[in-house]
């Protein structure tokens, strides 16, 4: 539920704040998106680490080397169910040469610790009354000491997204809890929450890159949205919607009123009116409220700065070719939102795309600002949606 903030005055029509074609808070000329990237996360360092229980951290980032503290199995245990016995007795058994046995085999369950004179695993038929009339190599359907991860093993690297299989296997080696990074944000919503439709979807992938949603709030004019600014508590904030030059777009006009507004305006389609500053130290990320332009902006900007807060590696994506051209203008970088087929990337569409086309993208491609774009078949990286 989205928690509105107290309202202030509207600041007067022809102020430099509120009237159609106002100046860009930063610069009138639009900030290529790597120089912008680059000056948004240049000054941050990762948050302090964290201990986390281990249902709660997947989906985190690590923020230390996770090794093995013992050997997993730690003694050898059967694969299988079936008869426990010396591999070297069985040797040669068969139907027509049965082995007769002094005494009946100790039959052991699927992950059962082995004795210590057994080393091998026969299938239940192999046995006939008190003959073996089946042979299987030494130490098949045993796991010997060490089989899953000898006693240091790498299991989490610092900076790693934590999976469910790297749950499995934390948990597996005995760890309770360990040290993640994950940024706390707070998501503002610069105009009508009525009309916000956006905010839930980033949150989702606040959280899906690891970070902390520390709560979604409104503000809808310059003051409001200063006030909120002033008394966030958490690492950064993601203001949404609000960020054009017409009458009720007030994001940036209310960032520079509570701290220092940096950019406003990238060369990014969609999403060039996205922009961003800091409030107290704090980083604020200026995300247009268009759904287009926000998911754009948030690949772009955002998520750069939510990685760089947790100390995550780069998502790099998948590569794939294309299976049909991506046309680009040479001046501005562009996100083209694109669906994964069989066999390859298929383009939708970039600016003012429509939503029953952008619910069907899960990777978008971004174009260079140098490119005039890519012919079909070209190989190129899909970044995750």
């Amino acid at each position: 539920m989205i928690a509105p903030a107290r309202s202030a005055p509207e600041t007067e029509v022809g102020s430099p704040a509120s009237a159609p074609g106002q100046r860009r808070t930063a610069s009138s000329a639009l900030m290529p998106l790597m120089e912008a990237v680059h000056l948004l996360t240049q000054h941050l360092a990762p948050v302090a680490p964290e201990a986390v229980p281990l249902g709660e951290t997947v989906g985190g980032t690590g923020a230390v080397d996770c090794h093995a503290p013992r050997a997993i199995p730690e003694f050898p245990t059967a694969l299988r169910d079936g008869w426990a016995v010396r591999g070297a007795d069985v040797v040669g058994a068969s139907p027509f040469a049965p082995i007769l046995t002094g005494r009946r085999p100790l039959w052991v369950e699927a992950g059962a610790r082995l004795l210590e004179d057994a080393d091998t695993i026969l299938p239940p038929e192999a046995l006939d009354g008190s003959s073996i009339v089946d042979e299987v190599a030494v130490g098949e359907g045993v796991r010997a000491i060490g089989a899953e991860a000898s006693s240091d093993t790498l299991l989490l690297a610092t900076g790693q997204r934590v999976t469910a299989l790297h749950r499995l296997a934390l948990q597996a080696t005995g760890f309770a809890s360990i040290a993640l990074r994950r940024p706390r944000l707070t998501l503002i919503v610069a105009g009508a929450p009525e009309l916000d439709t956006v905010s839930p979807l980033l949150a989702h992938w606040v959280a899906e890159a690891g970070a902390v949603v520390l709560g979604i709030m409104a503000a809808n004019t310059p003051d409001a949205i200063a006030d909120v600014l002033r008394t966030q508590e958490g690492d950064a904030v993601l203001m949404i919607g609000g960020t054009g030059f017409g009458h009720n777009d007030h994001a940036a006009a209310g960032l520079a009123l509570a701290g220092t507004a940096r950019v406003h305006g990238i060369a990014l389609q969609p999403g060039d009116s996205a922009g961003f500053g800091e409030v107290g130290g704090r980083p604020v990320v200026l995300l247009p409220g268009r759904p287009d332009a926000a998911v754009s902006a948030f690949v772009t900007l955002a998520r750069p700065m939510i990685a760089t807060l947790a100390g995550a590696r780069p998502t790099l994506g998948s590569r794939a070719p294309l299976l049909s051209k991506i046309a680009s203008t040479i001046g501005m970088s562009e996100i083209v939102f694109a669906r994964r087929m069989p066999n390859g990337l298929l383009p939708l569409g970039g600016r003012d795309l429509a939503l029953a086309s952008l619910i069907q993208a899960d990777a978008a491609i971004l174009v260079e600002p140098d490119s005039e774009g890519y012919p079909k078949g070209s190989v190129v990286q899909g970044l995750p949606l």
